[in-house]
């Protein structure tokens, strides 16, 4: 059974920082590309950032400079360090995992909030 479980959302002031962590299980981690995704309310599921096995990323670019993803294969964990955070990144945050061999594949984690405020 494939699990991908966020964790580390929660409230942060303007300007703040937040790190999201993704454990996932029931997959072949390295066979998979891992990605972020948030959707705001009332908004689309919109991409955030990526990273391979070999650990190339790809940044939409309202993360650009601001989100760091990394990931541990031996953990089977993905991250994203996010900084400079801004309200109009309130958003759930969703942990993707895409196959490489099967790249119609996709699971998702369940979420977690982020709230940007005052």
């Amino acid at each position: 059974q494939v699990q991908l479980v966020e964790s580390g959302g929660g409230l942060v002031q303007p300007g703040g920082s937040l790190r999201l962590s993704c454990a996932a299980s029931g997959i072949s981690f390295r066979l998979h590309v891992m990605g972020w995704y948030r959707q705001a309310p009332g908004k689309q599921r919109e991409f955030v950032v990526s990273i391979t096995s070999g650990h190339s990323i790809n940044y939409a670019d309202s993360a650009k400079g601001r989100f760091q993803i990394s990931r541990d294969n031996d953990k089977n964990t993905v991250y994203l360090q996010m900084s400079s955070l801004k309200p109009e990144d309130t958003a759930v945050y969703y942990c993707n995992a895409q196959s490489v061999l099967v790249d119609t594949l996709h699971y998702w984690g369940r979420g977690t909030q982020v709230t940007v405020s005052s």
